[in-house]
């Protein structure tokens, strides 16, 4: 009996994902998007695809890094080819530094809007078109209504869309997701000058189906790689006997 309880359970909650917007991509091999540990946090340990993340910064440091991150995982959605719409008011994205993340930039399609309901507009849209693979939105102004609106759209598209929202409210969406990533001291080997590899701290704060965590993670040889914080040393406390 105890098997069939475990089918029944994993079907029902199968189910339940599926009613809130969360569906397996027919045909997907790799879904985790080279995230590693971080996928025990997503339901069925797998990155939800065809469903909308938003990425919430408090500031233009913020949105680097998390324009640093979201790049990371486009690079594993277009590695098979397909293109991505990227949204905003204007153009932040330099597009030869997208080749470090192993993005082709000519399978990037720019789009700038100046006005944030334009922005939505041609989102909403983008992710309707099931030709492409992703649709990053750098969108500030967001409602419920809105964010609903465009998870709708990728639960018909199987498309997977980012949002990257520089705000100090954060409100209430229907997004599947939300992170907050923000950028990390660089390590060099001893001596060498330079730049070290982009590290940033993520957090994913919720997560429809799965749970919340906190991680390091680093973009080397264009792939993620978890930065495991070494053990500080015990201190050992020597108390010495006062004699009087």
């Amino acid at each position: 009996m105890q098997p069939i309880k475990a089918d029944i359970l994993a079907t029902l909650r199968g189910e339940i994902l599926q009613r809130q917007g969360l569906r397996k991509t027919p045909g997907s091999q790799v879904t985790d998007l080279g995230l590693g540990n971080v996928c025990a946090a997503f339901p069925d340990r797998s990155f939800p695809l065809a469903a909308v993340h938003e990425f919430v910064c408090s500031g233009a440091e913020d949105k680097t890094a998390s324009t640093g991150f979201v790049s990371g995982l486009l690079s594993s959605l277009l590695k098979n080819g397909g293109a991505c719409m990227w949204i905003g008011a204007s153009q932040q994205v330099f597009p030869p530094g997208l080749l470090s993340f192993g993005i082709d930039p000519s399978r990037v399609i720019f789009c700038t809007l100046p006005r944030a309901k334009e922005q939505l507009w041609v989102m909403e849209e983008a992710l309707k078109c099931d030709s492409l693979s992703a649709v990053v939105g750098d969108i500030a102004q967001l409602d419920f209504t809105a964010s609903r609106r465009l998870q709708l759209a990728v639960e018909q598209s199987k498309v997977t869309g980012f949002l990257i929202r520089q705000t100090k409210h954060i409100n209430t969406t229907a997004c599947v997701s939300r992170w907050r990533i923000t950028a990390g001291p660089s390590a060099l080997p001893e001596g060498m000058p330079g730049v070290g590899f982009p590290r940033w701290k993520v957090e994913l704060l919720k997560i429809r189906g799965g749970q919340s965590g906190a991680w390091t993670l680093e973009w080397k040889n264009k792939k993620f790689r978890e930065i495991i914080p070494k053990p500080k040393p015990a201190v050992i406390v020597e108390q010495q006997k006062m004699t009087g």
